[in-house]
């Protein structure tokens, strides 16, 4: 369920509040080789199955960075309302503590950290993004997203 919130004073109010999860999504292995092909990595844990069947994980993983990336395609947790744009200015912190076995279904929870307008028509937003896979028992990857949202 996607959570509104209105620039800036909605976003401001809702600082240090989780704002839920997305729905999960499955790791195909299709989406991993379409990565591989898009960013150049071919390291044979993502990309080849059987070999990766025997190796540290017993099963193709996806790529960190993936990972990352697919927070876009998860379904919005919030939406910022009363904003001409929105960009990715950066992120603050990234760790991957578990990896993302092909066929695993992955969803992100988000708590919003810290937001502020830091110039006129401004706002930066930072939320933490806690990637799950569905199961398991540690983050696959935790990450501070922060976004400037024109208003």
């Amino acid at each position: 369920m996607t959570v509104f919130l209105s620039a800036p004073d909605g976003v401001l109010a809702r600082v240090g509040d989780h704002l839920g999860y997305s729905d999960y999504l499955e790791i195909t292995q299709e989406r991993v080789d379409e990565f591989a092909r898009a960013v150049g990595d071919f390291q044979w844990i993502h990309v080849d199955p059987q070999r990766a069947k025997e190796g540290p994980y017993g099963a193709p993983i996806a790529h960190g960075y993936l990972v990352l990336a697919i927070g876009t395609a998860l379904t919005p947790v919030f939406k910022v309302e009363n904003m001409k744009m929105g960009v990715n200015y950066g992120l603050n912190k990234v760790r991957f503590p578990s990896p993302v076995p092909v066929g695993s279904r992955l969803r992100v929870g988000v708590t919003l950290l810290k937001a502020d307008v830091v110039k006129p028509g401004v706002l930066q937003i930072i939320h933490e993004g806690r990637y799950e896979c569905e199961g398991a028992s540690k983050p696959a990857c935790v990450a501070e997203h922060v976004g400037h949202f024109y208003f």
